[in-house]
């Protein structure tokens, strides 16, 4: 949006009246000490002394010592002279030197349009020593990559994210329109399904809804810890654990850091729900952890299952992608579970690792900033 403003003077304009200006006054200062200072040597009036008077001297005229008035209108002309000099050097070197300092701004202000107008490949690449322009650029190059990645992720997620909402709609209608065609129906296997299917989109949804959330960092921050979370989660998804037949432990220290309390609980929820799904069914383990490190706190979730290969573990944190094919009973998930937990671990400044178990399964490691210590 353009913003209406009144003319003005451009910068380099103002810079060079500026660079002018500062010399007029500085040769100006600096003629003036020189008058006061030869001012101080000579007698008011003019004085004429006579030859004879004057030792050493035989013939020619008498000796003629000017007065004031005399050096201010010999000196008078050149200090104009010397200013005009002054002036015009100090406009031309000003306009030259402020259009050399204000290059690399011209640069930034046509990186500044190609990125409004969509293009975010573009970069400044400013040469030259480093300096406060170059270190403007740089942060500029670095903004104008993390957007590219940005807007990247966000066009694959959306076009992930459409092509699941899809799903469910197009299976409603699906089971809507034979249902319609059937005259021997059964409506409450039909109410069940369809009831299944808007769980699906519901879930889905409110997912999308956290991921947005953590990845535009909209929360309030306080202490949180992070073992209290593991127990609350854990005790959540007990029934879910029952029922897979998968042992549940926690064990650890306090691990505090800041941040959003709602989201570090989605984080270690989806965590341990993604354990409990993706596990050996009636003898499976998981094993969460929480430990405080200097400077960090650590939360561990490790978990029995199939082994999975190393290429396919570096693509779980994607939006909608599963490291085993996806469980079709009321808790399965919507693909979303790993890719959440990543977006909050990063709207939290810390880092998420996935490694895959040799005996199989999968361990995860969240590291987040430790809290400061509690003041008073």
């Amino acid at each position: 949006m353009r913003v209406d403003r009144r003319p003005g003077l451009s910068v380099r304009l103002k810079l060079t009246l500026s660079y002018a200006g500062f010399l007029m006054i500085a040769g100006a200062l600096l003629l003036a000490v020189v008058l006061l200072f030869l001012l101080r040597y000579v007698p008011a009036d003019a004085v004429s002394i006579p030859r004879e008077l004057v030792p050493g001297r035989i013939g020619g005229p008498n000796l003629f010592i000017p007065g004031r008035s005399d050096l201010w209108r010999a000196f008078a002309p050149r200090a104009a002279e010397a200013a005009v000099v002054l002036l015009v050097f100090g406009l031309v070197g000003g306009w030259l030197l402020a259009g050399r300092m204000l290059a690399p701004l011209t640069r930034i202000t046509e990186a500044t349009r190609l990125a409004a107008a969509g293009s975010l490949s573009h970069r400044i690449q400013l040469p030259g020593p480093d300096d406060e322009l170059h270190e403007l650029a740089d942060a500029f190059d670095t903004m104008l990559a993390r957007l590219e990645a940005h807007d990247a992720e966000q066009r694959r997620f959306a076009a992930n994210a459409s092509h699941e909402l899809r799903t469910p709609l197009a299976i409603t209608r699906t089971m809507l329109d034979v249902a319609r065609k059937d005259p021997d129906r059964d409506t409450d296997r039909l109410l069940e399904r369809l009831q299944t299917v808007n769980a699906r989109a519901i879930d889905l949804t409110e997912a999308l809804l956290v991921l947005s959330r953590a990845n535009q960092r909209s929360f309030t921050r306080e202490r949180v810890d992070l073992s209290v979370l593991a127990e609350e989660a854990a005790e959540t998804l007990l029934p879910l654990a029952e029922k897979q037949g998968v042992t549940v432990t926690t064990t650890g220290d306090a691990a505090v850091t800041v941040g959003s309390h709602a989201l570090l609980l989605q984080l270690v929820t989806n965590l341990l729900h993604n354990a409990i799904v993706h596990n050996v069914p009636g003898q499976g383990t998981v094993q969460v952890g929480t430990a405080a490190r200097t400077g960090w706190v650590v939360l561990t979730v490790e978990n029995t299952g199939p082994r999975l290969a190393p290429e396919l573990v570096s693509t779980l944190t994607e939006p909608f992608q599963r490291g085993t094919e996806r469980v079709h009973d009321d808790q399965a998930g919507v693909g979303l579970g790993l890719a959440i937990v990543d977006s909050i671990t990063r709207a939290h400044d810390g880092t998420v690792t996935l490694t895959p178990r040799a005996e199989g399964g999968l361990r995860v490691r969240v590291r987040l900033p430790a809290a400061p210590p509690p003041v008073g």
